[in-house]
């Protein structure tokens, strides 16, 4: 396993997640393509979307059926705007590399987001650290271990 996964998964055990990181056979570094792996509607797909909030980073997980509204996400948090950060703005963020960024597993916490559509779903899948790993969880499980704030973000 990717060593990026390996330490989300170690994050997770001390979080208590039961759910354990699955590799993929196939890299699913978007919705559809987890989706299509897990045989899971999209929207049960938690995104994990870097923004950048004035050079801070800000995690949004959101349903993979949504679009992240900007303007409606910047006003919930109180800053002026976000803007999608760039590939190297992720990564010294998160550690991680854009299409497996994980919920938690970050150098420092970064403030979070959770789409309460993902409320909608029994069993969400996050991804683990790597583009081919993911793991199941649920929207209270999501809230607790990133300490997000739920929101309504599309």
């Amino acid at each position: 396993m990717h060593p990026a996964a390996e330490h989300v998964a170690s994050v997770l055990r001390e979080h208590g997640v039961a759910g354990r990181l699955r590799e993929l056979p196939e890299p699913a570094p978007t919705a559809a393509s987890a989706a299509a792996q897990l045989g899971c509607a999209v929207g049960a797909i938690a995104n994990s979307l870097i923004f950048n909030a004035d050079g801070e980073p800000v995690l949004i997980l959101t349903s993979g059926a949504h679009r992240v509204d900007t303007a409606k996400a910047a006003a919930e948090l109180g800053v002026g705007a976000l803007r999608r950060a760039d590939p190297d703005f992720v990564y010294a963020s998160t550690g991680q590399r854009i299409g497996g960024v994980a919920p938690v597993g970050h150098p420092q916490p970064v403030r979070t987001l959770v789409d309460t559509a993902l409320a909608d779903y029994q069993v969400i899948w996050a991804a683990g650290g790597h583009v081919h790993t993911v793991f199941p969880t649920s929207f209270a499980e999501l809230v607790r271990i990133t300490a997000g704030t739920p929101a309504a973000v599309a």
